[in-house]
Protein backbone atom coordinates (compact mmCIF):
# COMPACT_ATOMS: atom_id res chain seq x y z
CA UNK A 1 0.00 0.00 0.00
CA UNK A 2 2.91 2.24 0.76
CA UNK A 3 4.84 1.77 -2.51
CA UNK A 4 1.33 2.42 -4.17
CA UNK A 5 1.08 6.20 -2.80
CA UNK A 6 4.79 6.69 -3.17
CA UNK A 7 3.77 5.84 -6.85
CA UNK A 8 0.83 7.98 -7.14
CA UNK A 9 2.97 10.70 -6.07
CA UNK A 10 6.17 10.18 -8.17
CA UNK A 11 3.16 10.21 -11.63
CA UNK A 12 1.83 12.74 -9.99
CA UNK A 13 4.64 15.14 -10.01
CA UNK A 14 6.49 13.93 -13.54
CA UNK A 15 3.18 14.61 -15.03
CA UNK A 16 3.17 18.09 -13.65
CA UNK A 17 6.68 18.39 -14.64
CA UNK A 18 6.33 17.60 -17.90
CA UNK A 19 3.74 19.30 -18.61
CA UNK A 20 5.19 22.90 -17.08
CA UNK A 21 8.17 22.33 -19.10
CA UNK A 22 6.19 21.65 -22.71
CA UNK A 23 3.52 25.01 -21.79
CA UNK A 24 6.07 27.45 -20.33
CA UNK A 25 5.53 30.45 -21.83
CA UNK A 26 6.72 33.99 -21.29
CA UNK A 27 4.91 37.09 -21.58
CA UNK A 28 5.84 40.15 -23.37
CA UNK A 29 4.55 42.57 -21.10
CA UNK A 30 6.25 41.83 -17.85
CA UNK A 31 8.83 39.14 -19.23
CA UNK A 32 7.80 36.46 -17.07
CA UNK A 33 7.25 33.02 -17.65
CA UNK A 34 3.74 31.61 -17.32
CA UNK A 35 2.86 27.95 -17.30
CA UNK A 36 -0.05 27.99 -20.17
CA UNK A 37 -3.21 25.69 -19.59
CA UNK A 38 -5.46 25.19 -22.30
CA UNK A 39 -8.83 26.88 -22.49
CA UNK A 40 -10.92 24.22 -22.54
CA UNK A 41 -12.74 22.12 -19.73
CA UNK A 42 -9.69 19.52 -20.10
CA UNK A 43 -7.07 22.58 -19.37
CA UNK A 44 -9.40 23.80 -16.11
CA UNK A 45 -9.22 20.01 -14.93
CA UNK A 46 -5.49 20.08 -14.86
CA UNK A 47 -5.72 23.54 -13.32
CA UNK A 48 -7.41 22.72 -10.45
CA UNK A 49 -5.57 18.87 -10.38
CA UNK A 50 -1.81 20.62 -10.50
CA UNK A 51 -2.99 23.96 -8.62
CA UNK A 52 -1.42 22.52 -4.92
CA UNK A 53 2.15 21.46 -7.16
CA UNK A 54 1.59 25.03 -9.16
CA UNK A 55 1.59 27.13 -5.41
CA UNK A 56 4.42 25.35 -4.73
CA UNK A 57 6.42 26.22 -8.03
CA UNK A 58 5.07 29.59 -8.16
CA UNK A 59 6.74 30.25 -4.17
CA UNK A 60 9.69 28.03 -5.46
CA UNK A 61 10.16 29.37 -8.61
CA UNK A 62 8.15 32.21 -9.22
CA UNK A 63 6.45 30.92 -12.52
CA UNK A 64 2.89 32.26 -12.41
CA UNK A 65 -0.25 29.52 -13.83
CA UNK A 66 -2.86 31.35 -16.64
CA UNK A 67 -5.87 29.43 -18.29
CA UNK A 68 -5.71 29.96 -21.77
CA UNK A 69 -3.36 32.75 -23.52
CA UNK A 70 -2.52 35.99 -22.22
CA UNK A 71 -4.60 38.77 -24.04
CA UNK A 72 -2.74 42.19 -24.25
Amino acid sequence: MKKLLIAIIIIYASSYSYFRAANAQEWANDKQTYVIYPASPTGQALYYLWRPLSYLDKTMTGRGTHIGPHRT
